[in-house]
């Protein structure tokens, strides 16, 4: 037998999948066709599910190359499968970036000729190089929206990519630029299609066909055969209303979904643009012609950008709500790539170079040109390679999640049909002995699998979310995705950002430091005083920034605002009149602001010629490099009015300011003077400038290199800024660190305010020590090496002594019972890198330990979420949407505090600017998950006592009847399911979380000693009424209602029992086992829903939930009514036999005693919640301290401290890693090591 081909798609990345190739195999088709007539379709639907069968059965393994059909898997803990199909396609070369052959398409006659565009080395062997002047046949297959290209040199199917990968900037600048003919641009066509984010609404049969071959729904269409085999035709009719509306709202909702997508995309996938053919000539065509290399006009009054554009010439004043959630319009400037400085090697890269990419769906607000040379763009991605396509191939295509509670699901209803495969086999053998039918045996047998797995546990599982999801509206929480509330109910970390989260947006100056000669001068406040308008400094904050005027209004990063502010000064933009009568960008002018001439008092000679000064000092920003968060910097060049050279200004964080200056004017005390800044809260940015040189001309300028421009500068100065902590933090973080749930600060912002903002807020204690840690890459020929040391509140980081750091991860108390002082780790993002790099073994134990993240770049504070959940956290992560959204994403349950597009990357968006949704939403999430957990246990319980009731009736022949089954399912049932639901959340968060495995022992032994209490309580009133002296089986020929204590007959005036006669069947239905069992189950349903549906610590105690609580009271007293005062109505509907006073009465004490009992043994064997108030205070060696726990280690969900221990036995290690490291680290006899000591790689 061949062995299948196993290739991987995505290498060594989030979305890697595993892809062996097949071909179809007619034999196999045969025997499946086959076994699909036999088994009635079944088969075909089997495969259907399971496309990994569905390929193996009716297709052979080859070798990719020869494979008409892949089978992906991915390689993360779901292994998904997918079956694809190969296609192929006719082009005239294969390489689609390099020209076709001209011998198979017409040049028009309309474009100049250009000379064939050959393959660059970058393009790393897509495809092959050679065009075939007869054309190719190109394979490829479609996956996800995501083309796969066949490579024949590297036998693989490579992802198609375009200029986004491995392009140098040079070449961007250089060839790119010059135009695609249209013939060239036909060719790319064929292989990226049309430029568009194409969500297609599905269409209604489309959708219904889908829905319908859900194996629920399957399922649910084999029970209503059976049913109605067995003439259940109400009940029957009942399920298949029930389902259809169920399936019509399901639809609706993903119908609504499809379109809402549909309608956020639709805006920019149509639009009319201009692009750039060559030799001037310019063609204005439809957006979804765009291939990569098209090049872009880019009109004066901006555009909705329908794809990712590279700027080449010209800058933009952009809108990047959708990407960033800010609305905070963006300055992009043009590529840098050729000129003064150019680096050849640079190769570009969307991530690297975002401050000079347009992303579909921005809005280009403004536009700076020259006049001869419009801004031009060069189209780098299209359609759903875009990032707007990315982040709805995102939405329409999220990844798995896991979560333990939908898994137990599926293994819990394995069991359920084990304990219906016990049924059957009573039932078959039971029939048999009886001499039954074959046909009566089989609708009896099958019956049981649909009593035992209940067709309304999906919508009663889903009708807890809908309403936790109701609740957080209300809260002005949104949610995109609803099944991650459940998840919310165990997060036990939670990672912030701080800027725009814990504190406010807006900053306000506090004072500057000015530097003079290498030194520091003494602390000023006002920054616009008339003796400081010329100076390098204020000409700094008024310079290096990105603002911008639209409509009249100064608009930017809120940091850049504030610092303007302060000077004074006015900003000036000229007019696109202005900018068109100049050969060069016009620039964008500041100045001090000058008094109207009537308000200009008579003033002496010194002030005229001051105020003339003032009148006529002028700053023309020429060129902007933006700030950038790997850079952490930006910086403009300037032309000052009557001035020939250049000056450079500079801005960023101070350690990277200080680096790139001259270190003559950097003072010697920098670092203490930094530091006592910081350690006050305050956000410190640094100054720094330079006078260029003269061969650095205006126009050269615009196409430098930065690094060219950011060299030997010289220090001006710091400005501290302000940046206060939301009202809500603190309150926040003390309530989240009450319920023993990890607070972590993940900022870009500098180390020591950092820490300060993390005392401030409580993250870290009054009492708790820090402990930094800084690593140094390889450098050198020296190998990569780490270092820590610890500080105090006042000292800054002075080294105590060189004894141990003694790090908490188990509750000691010293022996006056106050906790020891504990310990929180903090690095900047280098350091991190350093250690995922080089100390991959300690990064578990410093996560364990670690309270904040400082100077972490995006996509690093995305890997540190990553790191989290590794080591099992439950990680949640709060941001305002600016650089958060690939954590967001990633983490369990990411929370915006954007209101603008951006939401779309984040489960929940918060309307409420601060993080007291964060606590509101964990709350609901565990009153979400114990909900589910309530409904499926009764779900459970209602499917194992009617389960238990018709094997009883089956034993004496009998059954339930329509009426019956119908009353139980649709009026108790339902009426129950979805009230005991609509519990609120609990008021505070307690310091446990609840569980999340259905498959435990809390849960087992619940379900185990529910259901023998059920089966004791059914059975014994079963035997009683057999012992009753007026009992008989089957249809009773007398009327026994009237029968008092004695056994003598009473005139009491009830009435009597109708005996017709006129069918056997009656017998199986109307008897005193049927009505007695009827009595008892039914209030058995109630006692159970009562008994699971629990209050606090999550919910709010069940006599809150008025309509669940009406609807146990109001059929317990029906129950009570009809039984104990029966009437011929109610009897022929329900098709029960009157039986004596006496045994109502005993039928009433049985009922009363099984609510009793099923509520202790829920309440005191089964659950916890008597003792959860003092545990707490008690945590066990895998939970950590009560309070200020330097390792963060939550306390056990339900306060187990492990199964063992808990019941007797022998403690056993905990599942999560994160407890299991904090278990070993103190038998760790190389942690931690001194401090101000290193390791070596």
């Amino acid at each position: 037998m061949e062995r299948t081909e196993r290739r991987y798609l995505n290498a060594e990345s989030e979305d890697e999948m595993v892809v062996c190739g097949y071909r179809p195999c007619w034999w196999r088709m045969g025997l499946v066709g086959l076994g699909t007539l036999c088994s009635g379709g079944l088969l075909l639907l089997f495969l259907y599910w399971v496309p990994r069968w569905s390929v193996k059965c009716t297709c052979r393994p080859v070798s990719l190359r020869e494979a008409s059909v892949l089978l992906l898997q991915t390689t993360d803990e779901f292994r998904t499968c997918y079956r694809v199909r190969v296609h192929s396609m006719e082009a005239p070369g294969h390489d689609p970036l390099a020209a076709p052959h001209p011998g198979d398409w017409k040049e028009p006659a309309c474009s100049p000729a250009t000379p064939v565009i050959q393959r660059a080395e970058y393009e790393k062997d897509l495809l092959t190089k050679t065009p075939d002047p007869g054309g190719v046949q190109i394979r490829y297959v479609d996956h996800q929206e995501v083309r796969y290209v066949w490579s024949p040199q590297r036998q693989e199917f490579r992802r198609l990519t375009a200029l986004d990968q491995g392009v140098p900037c040079s070449d961007i600048h250089g060839r790119h630029a010059t135009g695609l003919l249209a013939r060239h641009q036909e060719h790319r066509k064929l292989f990226y299609g049309e430029n568009q984010i194409d969500v297609k609404v599905p269409s209604i049969p489309h959708l219904l066909v889908k829905e319908v071959l859900n194996p629920f729904h399957v399922f649910q269409t084999f029970s209503v055969i059976l049913w109605s085999c067995n003439e259940y035709y109400q009940y029957a009719t009942a399920i298949v209303i029930m389902s259809l509306l169920s399936i019509c709202i399901s639809l609706y909702f993903i119908r609504k979904q499809y379109t809402l997508l549909h309608d956020m995309v639709a805006a920019h996938n149509v639009v009319r643009v201009k692009v750039y053919r060559g030799n001037g000539v310019s063609e204005e065509i439809f957006s979804t012609d765009l291939v990569p290399g098209d090049v872009v006009l880019i009109p004066i009054g901006g555009m909705l950008m329908p794809c990712d554009a590279v700027l080449v010439t010209g800058t933009c004043v952009v809108n990047e709500s959708l990407l960033t959630g800010e609305s905070v319009p963006v300055m992009k400037t043009s590529l840098p790539g050729r000129g003064v400085g150019a680096a050849p090697e640079e190769i570009y890269s969307v991530e690297a170079h975002k401050r000079h990419t347009l992303f579909c769906g921005t809005a280009v607000v403004q536009t700076r040109y020259y006049s001869s040379e419009p801004v031009k763009a060069v189209v780098v991605r299209t359609g759903f390679y875009t990032s707007k396509g990315q982040l709805v191939c995102s939405i329409l295509f999220p990844k798995a999640a896991d979560f333990k509670l939908y898994r137990d699901a599926y293994r819990f209803l394995l069991g359920l049909v084990a304990v219906a495969a016990v049924g059957m086999v009573y039932s078959i053998v039971h029939s048999c002995q009886i001499g039954e039918d074959v046909g009566t045996i089989i609708v009896k047998t099958l019956d049981i699998i649909t009593i035992t797995v209940p067709p309304a546990l999906p919508a009663a599982m889903t009708a807890g979310i809908i309403y936790a999801q109701q609740r957080l509206r209300k809260q002005r929480i949104y949610s995109i995705n609803p099944q991650r509330i459940n998840m919310c109910g165990q997060l036990n970390l939670v990672c912030f950002d701080k800027t725009g989260t814990l504190t406010e947006d807006g900053l306000d100056v506090s004072g500057f430091l000015r530097v003079q000669e290498g030194r520091f001068l003494s602390l000023e406040r006002d920054v616009s005083t008339q003796s400081l308008v010329q100076s390098s400094f204020i000409a700094a904050m008024a310079t290096c920034h990105s603002l911008t005027n639209i409509d009249g209004k100064l608009s930017g990063d809120p940091l850049d605002c504030k610092m303007f502010e302060a000077t004074g000064w006015v900003l000036e933009e000229p007019t696109a009149e202005e900018t068109a009568l100049h050969d060069q960008i016009m620039p964008t002018v500041v100045h001090p602001l000058r008094p109207a001439a009537s308000a200009t008092p008579s003033c002496g000679d010194a002030d005229m010629e001051l105020q003339e000064l003032m009148n006529s000092y002028e700053i023309g920003i020429v060129s902007q490099f933006p700030f950038s968060s790997a850079l952490q910097r930006m910086s403009v060049v300037t032309s000052n009015l009557g001035q020939r050279r250049l000056v450079a200004f500079m801005k960023g964080a101070p350690e990277t300011v200080a680096g790139l200056c001259k270190k003559e004017t950097v003072p010697e005390d920098f670092s203490p003077v930094l530091e006592k800044f910081t350690r006050q809260g305050l956000r410190v940015i640094a100054l720094a400038c330079r006078k260029l040189e003269a061969k650095i001309t205006w126009h050269k300028v615009q196409t430098i290199n930065r690094s060219v421009i950011e060299a030997n500068m010289e220090f001006l100065g710091l400005i501290m800024m302000q940046n206060k902590l939301k009202p809500r933090s603190i309150p926040v973080i003390r309530e989240l660190q009450s319920a023993h749930i990890r607070t972590v600060m993940v900022t870009g912002d500098n180390m020591l305010t950092a820490l300060s903002v993390a005392r401030e807020c409580g993250m870290i204690p009054p009492h708790g020590k820090v402990v930094v840690t800084e690593a140094v890459p390889p450098r050198d020929g020296q190998v990569a090496t780490i270092s820590w040391q610890y500080g105090d509140d006042t000292a800054g980081f002075v080294a105590h002594d060189t004894k141990d750091i003694q790090i908490k991860v188990e509750d000691d108390t010293s022996k006056d019972g106050l906790l020891d002082t504990c310990y929180h780790f903090a690095m900047s993002g280098k350091t991190f890198h350093v250690i995922t790099e080089h100390f991959p073994d300690l990064l578990p134990k410093l996560l364990l330990c670690g309270t904040v993240y400082a100077r972490m770049a995006p996509d690093q504070k995305t890997q540190l979420v990553e790191e989290f959940q590794k080591v099992d956290y439950y990680v949640g992560m709060c941001g305002d949407g600016a650089n958060d959204c690939g954590a967001l994403r990633r983490a369990h349950a990411g929370i915006s505090l954007s209101e603008l597009e951006a939401s779309v990357a984040s489960p929940f968006t918060s309307k409420t600017p601060d993080v007291s949704c964060v606590p509101v939403l964990i709350r609901e999430g565990r009153t979400a998950l114990v909900t589910s957990f309530c409904v499926f246990k009764f779900m459970a319980m209602y499917s194992l006592i009617q389960y238990l009731s018709v094997l009883l009736l089956y034993s004496i022949e009998g059954n339930l009847g329509d009426s019956q089954f119908l009353f139980i399912d649709l009026a108790i049932i339902m009426s129950v399911m979805f009230t005991m639901s609509l519990n609120p959340s609990w008021r505070e968060l307690v310091p446990r979380r609840p569980l999340t495995s259905l498959i435990s022992v809390p849960v087992l032994l619940s379900m185990v000693l529910q259901t023998l209490l059920t089966l004791a309580f059914q059975l014994t009133a079963f035997l009683l009424v057999k012992e009753q002296p007026w009992y008989e089986s089957g249809v009773p020929t007398s009327n026994v209602c009237r029968v008092n204590w004695s056994g003598e007959l009473t005139d009491v005036g009830f009435p009597t029992h109708n005996i017709t006669g006129e069918d056997e069947e009656e017998d199986l239905i109307t008897n005193y086992e049927n009505t007695t069992i009827f009595f008892v189950s039914c209030c058995q349903y109630l006692a159970v829903a009562f008994a699971f549906s629990k209050g606090k610590p999550f919910r709010q105690p069940v006599y809150r939930n008025y309509l669940f609580m009406s609807c146990i009271l109001f059929f317990y007293g029906f129950f009570g009514l009809i039984m104990m005062y029966p009437t011929d109505v109610v009897d022929d509907f329900f098709e029960l036999v009157c039986v004596p006073f006496d045994w109502r009465m005993k039928m009433l004490l049985l009922i009363v005693a099984n609510l009793v009992l099923c509520i202790l043994v829920e309440n005191f064997i089964c659950d916890y919640d008597i003792r959860w108030p003092r545990w707490p205070c008690t945590p066990s060696p895998s939970e950590g301290p009560a309070t200020d726990v330097a390792t963060q280690v939550d306390v056990d969900p339900a306060g187990r401290h492990g199964a063992g221990e808990e019941w007797g036995g022998p403690a056993r290690p905990p599942k999560d890693q994160y407890k299991l490291l904090a278990r070993e680290l103190p038998l760790d006899p190389d942690w931690p090591l001194p401090p101000w000591t290193g390791r070596h790689s």
